[in-house]
């Protein structure tokens, strides 16, 4: 494996997983079996000096990669200044300058407004109560495959039960999850907009949806990008029966399809966008932008919380929306897509390469699957390649329905030679992952 000689372990990861199984919960689990001990933009070591490409991300956070010089020169002047402030008690201009960027850069029609909070999840939470405060209505509409945290509500919305919904019971509702519309599930347009008339045939009356949640591209779903004309129409059908069109970006946004948000591809507005992961580069950080008048639907005290856009993490952003800019990244999210395209396509035509199924995405947001040799997914060969390529130093991620899609969530800005040495080390490891059989 790739070791840095200068850095000697005061202890190995051995030692701190024995440590974490007394005393982590085990319902947290871990992907991989190391402990990283640093990290610079797209590489990361771990507490044994082992080098790694970093293709994970902290799953999606790390846009502009790890301890990025200008989100680090903005946090060190922040913590030079105050560490805290809760905004609803004693406010503090980091917090605005975030929410006016978000305002000027989210695709909303109108006039926007914003909050800060401190995860993608409590992000969904609070949109879920503007749209009931907003609209009277308690009804939700979600897609199966979708994810959107891990709380009560937001795991209601989350179309797939295992792990996150077993031995829950009864969730908050009522949530009706619809189908999908993508090449992967081969459903069409025509397909989920007549499995939405049938919902209001026969479960929903329309009056008493409040909302529709979407994302444009499923992350853990596995890299899905819903059809745009679907968006399309669940606009107009939003439009038409009064209810709050809900984008989730958590995953999909700040530049990493290609467009700053993975909407705008559609052309669509929505009245709530969510955010989180990248906004923050590497900082705890989330926010929901929408249009004023529902922004605007709860009495004041309604919305907030204790370390909600926190002065340091909102400072972290300053920086990432300046990286964002300077380093042109929606661009660089095109070039990179086009990379893996480029790579996986090589990958198919190697010894081996037969395990490398379909791949999806949009820009820099993509994947690719692993197949059995009768073409079904094989998440086994998603396991050896997984372990044998952190093996090699290469950190990947899991995802899909299947548990069989390897998807990519690189920085941004990592360099173009780590791609190619990233893609070197999958090539040497498939005719190893072909020999694995379901």
């Amino acid at each position: 494996m790739p070791r840095d000689e200068n850095t000697k372990p005061a202890q190995d990861s051995m030692q701190i997983r024995d440590r974490a199984t007394m005393s982590v919960s085990a319902g947290v689990r871990n992907v991989h079996p190391v402990y990283l001990d640093r990290a610079l933009n797209a590489e990361a070591w771990d507490v044994e000096g082992t080098r790694y490409i970093d293709f994970i991300g902290g799953i999606g956070v790390l846009t502009v990669g790890h301890r990025n010089p200008v989100v680090m020169d903005r946090v060190a002047a922040q913590c030079a200044r105050f560490t805290h402030s809760c905004y609803n008690a004693l406010p503090h201009e980091p917090y605005v300058a975030v929410t006016e960027w978000l305002a000027a850069n989210c695709p909303i029609e109108g006039p926007a407004k914003s909050m800060l909070t401190n995860s993608g999840a409590e992000s969904m939470e609070n949109a879920l109560k503007l749209a009931r405060a907003f609209t009277g209505r308690t009804g939700v509409i979600a897609f199966e495959g979708g994810f959107h945290g891990r709380t009560l509500a937001t795991l209601a919305l989350t179309g797939k039960t295992k792990p996150y919904k077993t031995g829950l019971g009864p969730l908050p509702g009522p949530v009706w999850h619809l189908p999908y519309p993508c090449p992967e599930t081969g459903v069409s347009v025509d397909d989920a907009m007549a499995a939405i008339a049938k919902l209001f045939a026969v479960s929903a009356d329309p009056a008493s949806v409040g909302a529709v949640v979407i994302e444009p591209v499923q992350g853990e779903g596995g890299f899905r990008a819903v059809d745009g004309e679907f968006l399309i129409a669940l606009r107009r059908l939003c439009d038409e029966n009064g209810m709050v069109l809900i984008a989730d970006e958590i995953q999909s946004g700040f530049a990493r399809t290609g467009k700053m948000f993975a909407i705008e591809h559609a052309g669509v507005a929505p009245d709530i966008l969510v955010m989180g992961k990248g906004i923050g580069g590497g900082f705890p950080l989330a926010a929901i932008t929408g249009a004023e008048d529902v922004m605007n639907a709860l009495a004041p005290g309604g919305l907030g919380g204790t370390y909600s856009g926190n002065p340091v993490a909102c400072a972290a952003a300053t920086g990432v929306f300046e990286v964002l800019e300077t380093d042109k990244l929606t661009a660089r999210a095109k070039q990179l897509g086009e990379k893996y395209a480029t790579h996986i396509a090589w990958l198919r035509d190697l010894p081996g390469g037969h395990v490398i199924g379909n791949m999806r995405g949009i820009g820099a947001m993509r994947a690719f699957e692993l197949i059995a040799d009768d073409g079904k997914p094989s998440p086994k060969r998603l396991q050896t390649l997984l372990q044998l390529a952190r093996v090699n130093g290469l950190l990947l991620m899991p995802s899909g329905e299947h548990a069989n899609v390897v998807r990519l969530l690189a920085p941004l800005t990592i360099p173009f030679d780590q791609v190619d040495e990233a893609f070197a080390i999958i090539a040497k490891l498939l005719p190893k992952v072909a020999d694995i059989k379901d």
